[in-house]
Formats: structure tokens, sequence, C-alpha cells
């Protein structure tokens, strides 16, 4: 059997409406998993860019990048792994927690106190995939009661 390979793929595409739908769609009928979905307009344009991150063996992940191409409102698709990927975490502890050290972890994770109540901490970071897996970890020492995980967005190095 062949390794399994990660991979992030952005697709340029018309905004047009059920576009969303017709990927999923693909990925979907072809029993491939999608791990990370991210979508937003291109400032100033007619398009929007989706930020997949799904994986499988060499010859699965070429499979998806035909697929792409043949969907038609798909302008491009960009298999370039030169890029700069981040994610977003957002994590809720409650203030009752010994916070000691908590500061140390939000510098080393690109983190910060993102808001506060009267019972807790909404902490956030954003850092590359597999560092926010360690973020996450990491923050479980801090008995968190809730965790929000955004998806990859990534931007081509030129």
């Amino acid at each position: 059997m062949s390794k399994e390979v990660r991979k992030v793929l952005s697709v340029i595409v018309k905004n047009e409406h059920g576009v969303l739908s017709r990927i999923s769609n693909l990925f979907t009928a072809r029993g491939y998993n999608i791990e990370s979905l991210t979508v937003a307009p291109i400032p100033n344009s007619d398009f929007s860019r989706f930020t997949i991150v799904t994986k499988g063996s060499e010859r699965v992940l070429e499979q998806i990048v035909k697929q792409l191409h043949k969907l038609i409102p798909t302008y491009k698709v960009i298999e370039n792994q030169n890029v700069v990927e981040k994610e977003m975490l957002l994590v809720k502890i409650p203030l009752n927690t010994n916070l000691s050290g908590l500061d140390a972890i939000l510098k080393g994770y690109n983190g910060i106190v993102a808001n506060s109540t009267s019972d807790s901490l909404i902490l956030m970071a954003v850092d590359d995939a597999k560092r926010i897996e360690n973020f996450t970890k990491v923050i479980q020492k801090f008995n968190p009661t809730e965790i929000v995980r955004g998806g990859s967005v990534s931007m081509e190095i030129s």
C-alpha cells in the first residue's frame, strides 16, 4: 500500500452559486477526505480562494487535482508546496485554573489572550498546523472547556 501524504491545495474559482457544494461533492463521491477547508473571496475580483488540506496516496492526490481542474468554475489549482501555511485556534480556559506558565506557552505559539470574562479567558494562537496540534496538547494542562480549531490558509511564496 502506498504512503499517505498531506497536501495543501489552493483552488481559485469563479464566485458562483453552488461552487462549495460542487467541490465537496467531488471529494464525497470519490471517498476522499477533506481535513480542512477554508474559503474566502479574493479582494477586488470575481474569484474566491479555497484552501483545501487533504491526505492520500500520490495517485489519489493526482486524481483530486485532475477532477478539480474539470469543475467548470475552477480558474486555477495551485499545488505549490512552497507556501506559508497558518492555522488559528481559540481556547477557552476557566479563570479558576492555575495560570502559571501560560504567558510562556502563548509566546511560544504566537498566542494572545483574545478575550476575558469574569470566569474565563479565551486564548488565540496562530501558527503552522503541526505547531497548533502541539499547542492543543500543551494547553490541556489548563483544563480548557472549549477548543475551536480553524482551517488552514496558505499563500504561495514567489
